[in-house]
Protein backbone atom coordinates (compact mmCIF):
# COMPACT_ATOMS: atom_id res chain seq x y z
CA UNK A 1 0.00 0.00 0.00
CA UNK A 2 1.28 3.27 -0.92
CA UNK A 3 0.56 7.09 0.04
CA UNK A 4 -2.09 7.14 -2.74
CA UNK A 5 -3.44 3.72 -1.43
CA UNK A 6 -3.26 5.09 1.97
CA UNK A 7 -5.26 8.11 1.20
CA UNK A 8 -7.71 6.03 -0.61
CA UNK A 9 -8.04 3.93 1.82
CA UNK A 10 -9.54 6.68 4.15
CA UNK A 11 -11.66 7.78 2.07
CA UNK A 12 -13.39 4.86 1.07
CA UNK A 13 -13.98 3.97 4.75
CA UNK A 14 -15.18 7.94 5.35
CA UNK A 15 -12.49 8.35 7.59
CA UNK A 16 -11.37 12.07 8.92
CA UNK A 17 -8.02 12.80 8.50
CA UNK A 18 -5.96 16.15 7.07
CA UNK A 19 -2.49 15.72 5.29
CA UNK A 20 0.48 18.24 5.26
CA UNK A 21 2.67 17.86 2.20
CA UNK A 22 6.22 18.24 3.04
CA UNK A 23 9.77 17.48 2.19
CA UNK A 24 11.21 14.40 2.78
CA UNK A 25 11.67 14.10 6.56
CA UNK A 26 14.04 10.81 8.03
CA UNK A 27 13.86 11.85 11.67
CA UNK A 28 12.22 13.85 14.02
CA UNK A 29 14.91 16.94 14.00
CA UNK A 30 14.26 17.17 10.25
CA UNK A 31 10.18 16.99 10.84
CA UNK A 32 10.91 19.89 13.61
CA UNK A 33 12.22 22.02 10.86
CA UNK A 34 8.34 22.11 9.24
CA UNK A 35 5.59 23.69 9.48
CA UNK A 36 3.39 21.06 10.90
CA UNK A 37 -0.49 21.79 12.01
CA UNK A 38 -0.55 19.43 15.23
CA UNK A 39 2.87 19.16 16.59
CA UNK A 40 1.55 18.02 19.53
CA UNK A 41 0.29 14.87 18.08
CA UNK A 42 3.78 13.80 15.91
CA UNK A 43 4.62 10.43 16.17
CA UNK A 44 7.81 8.84 16.17
CA UNK A 45 8.15 5.09 15.31
CA UNK A 46 10.49 2.46 15.90
CA UNK A 47 10.66 -0.65 14.29
CA UNK A 48 12.48 -3.40 16.70
CA UNK A 49 12.96 -7.29 16.97
CA UNK A 50 12.93 -9.96 19.43
CA UNK A 51 16.70 -11.02 19.61
CA UNK A 52 15.24 -14.64 18.17
CA UNK A 53 14.39 -12.69 14.94
CA UNK A 54 10.77 -14.24 15.68
CA UNK A 55 8.73 -11.19 16.91
CA UNK A 56 8.79 -7.80 15.89
CA UNK A 57 7.06 -4.85 17.29
CA UNK A 58 6.30 -1.06 15.67
CA UNK A 59 6.91 1.32 19.05
CA UNK A 60 4.60 4.42 18.69
CA UNK A 61 5.57 7.50 20.50
CA UNK A 62 4.91 11.04 21.23
CA UNK A 63 8.22 12.95 18.84
CA UNK A 64 9.67 14.31 21.65
CA UNK A 65 9.21 11.07 23.77
CA UNK A 66 12.67 8.42 24.37
CA UNK A 67 12.11 4.91 24.21
CA UNK A 68 13.97 2.57 26.61
CA UNK A 69 13.95 -0.88 24.97
CA UNK A 70 15.16 -2.22 28.12
CA UNK A 71 12.30 -0.51 30.38
CA UNK A 72 10.03 -1.64 27.35
CA UNK A 73 11.37 -4.81 27.33
CA UNK A 74 10.13 -5.02 31.39
CA UNK A 75 7.17 -4.01 30.78
CA UNK A 76 5.63 -5.74 28.18
CA UNK A 77 7.51 -9.02 28.70
CA UNK A 78 9.22 -9.28 25.21
CA UNK A 79 12.64 -11.16 24.69
CA UNK A 80 15.56 -8.68 24.38
CA UNK A 81 15.06 -5.92 21.47
CA UNK A 82 16.65 -4.54 19.02
CA UNK A 83 16.21 -2.55 16.06
CA UNK A 84 14.88 -4.20 13.14
CA UNK A 85 17.82 -4.33 9.69
CA UNK A 86 16.52 -2.48 6.79
CA UNK A 87 15.55 -5.40 4.56
CA UNK A 88 13.13 -6.74 7.83
CA UNK A 89 11.30 -3.39 7.38
CA UNK A 90 11.06 -3.48 3.57
CA UNK A 91 10.15 -7.24 3.63
CA UNK A 92 7.51 -7.11 6.58
CA UNK A 93 6.06 -3.45 5.98
CA UNK A 94 7.29 -2.66 2.31
CA UNK A 95 8.67 0.12 3.87
CA UNK A 96 12.36 2.28 3.36
CA UNK A 97 13.71 3.65 6.40
CA UNK A 98 12.34 7.10 7.25
CA UNK A 99 8.90 6.25 6.43
CA UNK A 100 8.29 3.91 9.19
CA UNK A 101 4.53 4.56 10.17
CA UNK A 102 2.07 2.15 12.43
CA UNK A 103 -0.27 2.40 8.38
CA UNK A 104 2.81 0.33 7.09
CA UNK A 105 1.54 -2.62 8.86
CA UNK A 106 -1.12 -2.47 6.76
CA UNK A 107 1.58 -4.66 4.24
CA UNK A 108 2.41 -7.12 6.97
CA UNK A 109 0.50 -9.81 5.19
CA UNK A 110 1.87 -12.29 8.02
CA UNK A 111 0.73 -10.31 10.60
CA UNK A 112 3.92 -10.68 12.21
CA UNK A 113 3.96 -7.12 13.76
CA UNK A 114 2.66 -6.31 17.12
CA UNK A 115 1.78 -2.78 17.36
CA UNK A 116 2.48 -0.66 20.93
CA UNK A 117 1.39 2.88 21.10
CA UNK A 118 1.81 5.36 23.56
CA UNK A 119 -1.84 6.08 25.37
CA UNK A 120 -1.24 9.30 25.36
CA UNK A 121 -1.95 9.97 21.78
CA UNK A 122 -5.87 9.29 22.93
CA UNK A 123 -5.63 12.47 25.08
CA UNK A 124 -7.54 15.27 24.08
CA UNK A 125 -7.70 15.85 21.37
CA UNK A 126 -6.49 11.80 20.66
CA UNK A 127 -4.80 13.00 17.13
CA UNK A 128 -1.86 11.09 15.76
CA UNK A 129 0.40 12.16 12.96
CA UNK A 130 2.00 9.49 10.88
CA UNK A 131 3.29 8.92 7.40
CA UNK A 132 0.84 7.86 4.68
CA UNK A 133 4.20 5.21 4.01
CA UNK A 134 5.85 7.45 2.77
CA UNK A 135 8.10 10.02 4.36
CA UNK A 136 6.89 13.23 2.03
CA UNK A 137 3.71 13.41 3.87
CA UNK A 138 2.29 13.26 7.06
CA UNK A 139 -1.40 12.32 7.84
CA UNK A 140 -3.18 13.30 10.29
CA UNK A 141 -6.54 11.06 12.06
CA UNK A 142 -7.55 10.29 15.06
CA UNK A 143 -5.58 7.66 16.95
CA UNK A 144 -8.98 4.81 17.91
CA UNK A 145 -9.60 5.55 13.99
CA UNK A 146 -5.90 4.47 13.35
CA UNK A 147 -5.97 1.47 15.67
CA UNK A 148 -9.25 0.19 14.28
CA UNK A 149 -8.00 0.24 11.08
CA UNK A 150 -4.79 -1.77 12.36
CA UNK A 151 -7.22 -3.92 13.96
CA UNK A 152 -9.38 -4.50 11.67
CA UNK A 153 -6.32 -5.73 9.19
CA UNK A 154 -5.19 -8.36 11.50
CA UNK A 155 -2.47 -6.91 13.57
CA UNK A 156 -2.18 -6.43 17.15
CA UNK A 157 -2.40 -3.62 18.94
CA UNK A 158 -1.95 -2.61 22.70
CA UNK A 159 -2.02 1.01 24.06
CA UNK A 160 0.76 1.58 26.63
CA UNK A 161 2.49 3.88 28.73
CA UNK A 162 5.27 4.95 27.43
Amino acid sequence: MDKQEVYNLLERKNIWHEVTEHRAVYNMAELSEIDIPYPEADAKNLFVRDDKKRNYYLITVKGNKRVDLKEFRKRNHTRPLSFASENDLMDIMGLAPGSVTPLGVLNDRGFKVKVFIDRSFMDTPGLIGVHPNDNTATVWLKTEDMVSLIEEHGNQVELVQI
